[in-house]
């Protein structure tokens, strides 16, 4: 006997579901511990909440109908595939394929199963990142709503059209680990989420302070490092490829941290370093480079690690307060800038600097290699195309959140009541994430007849304070 199918490779296999785990590890714990510390204490427990319950949601639809419409048979021409389940024993343990590109890259040596969860994690990472920008305000059930429908219309599209052999995936547009599908939709689908649900509370802006570092920087840490299977597992193979694109995405991060850190000190309003100010950089890296990773050499990672942090760093201080729309809408924690303008700027420089050297795939017989190449090593026409790319995601993902938020706004509102937005979590979820400490029992007050009205309450489930207008 043998635990091998023929077509099986135990490694690619392993590294696969590794790469996966790394993935999800972003998700829950790295973007619940990073955002839950970033936001002001009272929206602890409703971030995390958010979080895991997007991941949840979104493994559920996907099984069940998403990762077909994404990376199945056409269903509507070249923009979708056909919905179909994937719970049965093939959809777990058959040979994985993606029908439109057998033939144009190796047979996958690894079950279905592997590539349905580790498509999964990508999928699940993208409405989590954008929480970001609606955190704070927007109601729990309606997220609840949202995300699987999001899933559905949005992100099922992206990635056909990208990764499923779709319309741009066959005009050659080059989005190696996600830069459009993830990255560029997150950043529009929360802008618009964030203009439609309206913005935080005025004291609640200006009190925008950060309740506990060390989580974020717990969560920065491991978004780092689970990075190297959100890039290095994208070639589907443990090969010299993925190596390519795990080196790429560390150095592309460290240099856009840096940069991020020394524009600071150098022009920065108090010109000082901060550790936010490192964490901003470090996504914009991450960020930049997911689209280019295995396609760009070492140079090519530099130079997309310098120019993304230094343009965003740009925008940032410069479109909140002086340009419409951006100064219009409560983008609670940037989403649109370090990830939505990082991921197109990231897709717009594989345009330029793809290096033909860098092999995807080896040729076999007289089939060449698989290789890509930009504008800066005689193909222009690259850029032209990922421009074409990042334009249908900006388009579709703005139209279909806006689609999706209206129609749940007919039946319910989007944005919490003021005395939840007052109190926040305990309201919301009967919950906080550092409670007060209770004061002391003297062995006589239990049991001795106290009524329950005169014994010490936890100070946060007192009525909440009168609601202040915004």
């Amino acid at each position: 006997m043998t635990p091998y199918l023929s077509w099986l490779s135990p490694g690619d296999n392993a590294w696969q579901m590794t790469a996966a785990t790394l993935v999800g590890l972003m998700s829950i714990p790295a973007l619940a511990v990073l955002y839950g510390g970033i936001v002001q204490r009272k929206w602890a427990v409703n971030t995390m909440m958010m979080v895991f319950a997007a991941f949840a949601l979104t493994l559920i639809v996907w099984v069940l109908w998403a990762f077909k419409m994404g990376f199945g048979s056409p269903w509507i021409s070249t923009f979708v595939g056909k919905p179909a389940t994937v719970v049965g024993a093939g959809g777990e343990q058959a040979q994985a394929s993606i029908p439109l590109l057998r033939g144009l890259m190796p047979n996958f040596r690894f079950p279905e199963g592997s590539l349905v969860y580790f498509q999964f994690v990508f999928a699940a990472i993208t409405p989590i990142l954008f929480v970001g920008s609606v955190i704070g305000r927007i109601k729990f059930k309606v997220w609840l709503i949202f995300v699987p429908l999001w899933i559905t219309f949005a992100y099922a599209v992206n990635a056909f059209l990208l990764w499923g052999g779709g319309f741009w995936a066959g005009k050659g547009a080059l989005d190696f680990s996600g830069g459009y599908v993830i990255h560029l939709a997150a950043g529009v689908s929360g802008f618009v989420a964030a203009a439609m649900v309206g913005p935080r509370l005025a004291r609640d802006r200006e009190r925008a302070v950060p309740n506990n570092l060390l989580f974020i920087a717990v969560g920065a840490g491991i978004l780092w490092l689970g990075w190297n299977g959100f890039n290095g597992g994208d070639p589907y193979f443990a090969s010299a490829d993925a190596t390519a694109a795990v080196l790429n995405t560390n150095l592309a991060t460290a240099v856009a941290m840096m940069t991020w850190i020394i524009m600071d000190m150098g022009f920065g309003k108090d010109k000082k370093p901060t550790f936010l100010g490192g964490v901003n950089g470090m996504i914009c890296g991450l960020v930049g480079i997911t689209p280019a990773a295995g396609y760009v050499n070492g140079v090519g990672a530099i130079v997309i690690g310098v120019v993304t942090s230094g343009l965003v760093w740009v925008l940032f201080g410069y479109l909140p307060r002086k340009v419409w729309p951006f100064n219009r809408v409560d983008d609670a924690l940037g989403v649109v800038y370090t990830h939505g303008f990082a991921g197109l700027f990231g897709g717009l420089l594989v345009g330029l600097l793809a290096d033909p050297k860098m092999i995807v795939y080896l040729g076999l017989g007289k089939n060449p290699d698989v290789t890509t190449a930009g504008l800066f090593y005689g193909h222009p026409r690259q850029l032209l195309i990922q421009a074409g790319a990042a334009l249908t995601v900006i388009l579709w993902d703005a139209i279909v959140t806006y689609a999706i938020l209206r129609v749940i706004k007919l039946f319910t509102p989007l944005r919490m009541p003021d005395a939840e937005l007052v109190a926040g979590d305990i309201l919301v979820h009967g919950e906080v994430a550092y409670p007060m400490e209770e004061p002391d029992l003297a062995p006589a007050m239990v049991g001795d007849g106290t009524p329950d009205s005169q014994l010490p309450h936890h100070p946060y489930a007192q009525a909440p304070p009168e609601v202040i207008s915004d």
